[in-house]
């Protein structure tokens, strides 16, 4: 099993925890993929994997479906990876807002995860021998917009 992440990535959080709704924007540089490991990162940019030439950017759109008391707990949304957008849930684990000591607005911190198959996005290169199934886990930090 090989961990990887992506070096780039940006995003929107909208969060009314008063009305229990928000959503996710994310966008993610699908070059920046770093297993630690040159000659591996080179091959999955490639066209049997990511294939950046033509299709630079993955993407994720979702809303918060469930809630824990005040605290976002679950989003519904989709990916959008190689050119096929598939629904893709992810669990919030922990999620923590405090005021920011320096900056004196109320930053947001988020531990998510869910999974998907990379083969439902065309991406069978190697399979079966190397899995099929994808673990995503997401840290997330978010500042109060002025």
């Amino acid at each position: 099993m090989w961990r990887g992440k992506f070096t780039r990535t940006s995003g929107k959080v909208t969060l009314d925890r008063a009305g229990k709704n928000g959503t996710v924007d994310i966008t993610i540089d699908a070059s920046s993929i770093d297993f630690g490991h040159a000659k591996m990162e080179e091959h999955a940019r490639k066209g049997d994997f990511f294939n950046v030439e033509f299709f630079p950017k993955i993407t994720y759109k979702g809303k918060v479906s469930k809630w824990n008391g005040e605290a976002p707990a679950a989003v519904e949304g989709e990916m959008t990876m190689l050119d096929v957008t598939k629904p893709l849930t992810l669990t919030i684990n922990s999620f923590k807002c405090i005021q920011h000591p320096m900056l004196k607005r109320e930053v947001c911190g988020a531990d998510a995860s869910g999974g998907f198959k990379r083969s439902d996005f065309g991406m069978k290169y190697g399979l079966p021998l190397h899995g099929d199934d994808v673990k995503v886990a997401i840290q997330i930090e978010a500042i109060r917009a002025d």
